[in-house]
């Protein structure tokens, strides 16, 4: 009987040994990785004149002259931005003020003026360019004396972007506008 109970414990031992391994055979496990992208912001500034030729160089001017500077800002990211843009007026190399030297008007019909930027008022889609911010700049005559002959005048141009989408609804109520450039193309 001791022979006949071992035998069936034996048997039952290795029919669980059998299930279990068994049960192995159908586990399954997987796996996934979920990857999320973010778009990208990226302008280009553009000068040109009327005949379309970028500048590169500056130009010599007289007091009283007028000359052709079409501003314009491309969006180059992926992703529709809003745009803002200041224009510093110097004179290069020299502790000489240019505010009252220099003067522009300014495309009001797409551009709005505020804190010291001009907003774009759309969204820009990724790919276009905006429309002009400025196309000429005026040298007044009668600010520009002989403290100025010589001296070279400059016109910086700084766009900031951001995101338009989840993001106000223009440019002038939008959030997270960066304090100085980030990237220059």
């Amino acid at each position: 009987m001791k022979r006949k109970l071992t035998i069936i414990f034996s048997l039952a031992a290795m029919l669980a040994l059998l299930t279990g391994g068994t049960w192995a055979y159908f586990t399954a496990q997987a796996s996934t990785e979920n990857t999320i992208t973010t778009g990208s912001v990226h302008l280009q500034i553009h000068q040109r004149t009327a005949d379309g030729t970028e500048i590169s160089q500056g130009e010599p001017v007289m007091p009283g002259d007028t000359v052709s500077r079409i501003v314009t800002v491309e969006n180059t990211g992926e992703q529709p931005v809003y745009l803002r843009v200041r224009l510093i007026k110097g004179v290069l190399g020299e502790a000489l003020s240019a505010e009252e030297c220099m003067s522009f008007a300014v495309n009001t019909g797409a551009w709005t003026s505020r804190d010291g930027y001009y907003y774009y008022n759309e969204a820009l889609p990724a790919g276009g360019e905006t429309a002009s911010l400025i196309d000429e700049i005026h040298f007044e005559g009668m600010a520009i004396d002989n403290a100025y002959l010589g001296k070279g005048f400059t016109l910086d141009v700084e766009a900031y972007g951001v995101q338009s989408v989840n993001n106000g609804g223009s440019a002038l109520d939008a959030l997270g506008w960066p304090e100085e450039a980030t990237e220059q193309e």
